[in-house]
């Protein structure tokens, strides 16, 4: 569903900066595998995120040294996720309602 990407991105980076693959696994090992974020996907909605202003980043190094743009979460996008998990809890139940009959 729309909006779901950016709810598991800004959830993921409640842990921390991350950079975009450790956002990608995060999401991956945290939905016991089930989830699947493709590049094609996340930088599209990092971008997004970031001139939204819900995320910011930065340059540094990644675990082998690599070069990496870490993202973190933002007061704007502690907010938009607190709002975000709200709206998917009432749609995630109404939906639930609804197979239940």
């Amino acid at each position: 569903m729309q909006g779901t990407l950016d709810l598991l991105i800004l959830h993921a980076l409640q842990r921390g900066p991350l950079h975009g693959y450790a956002i990608a696994q995060t999401i991956h090992l945290l939905s016991d595998e089930v989830l699947k974020v493709e590049e094609g996907s996340l930088y599209p909605a990092l971008y997004r995120l970031e001139l939204d202003g819900a995320i910011s980043s930065k340059w540094g190094l990644s675990e082998n040294n690599r070069k990496a743009k870490y993202y973190e979460v933002t007061r704007k996008g502690k907010k938009a996720l607190a709002e975000q998990q709200q709206t998917w809890n009432r749609l995630s139940s109404a939906v639930q309602r609804v197979l239940a009959r």
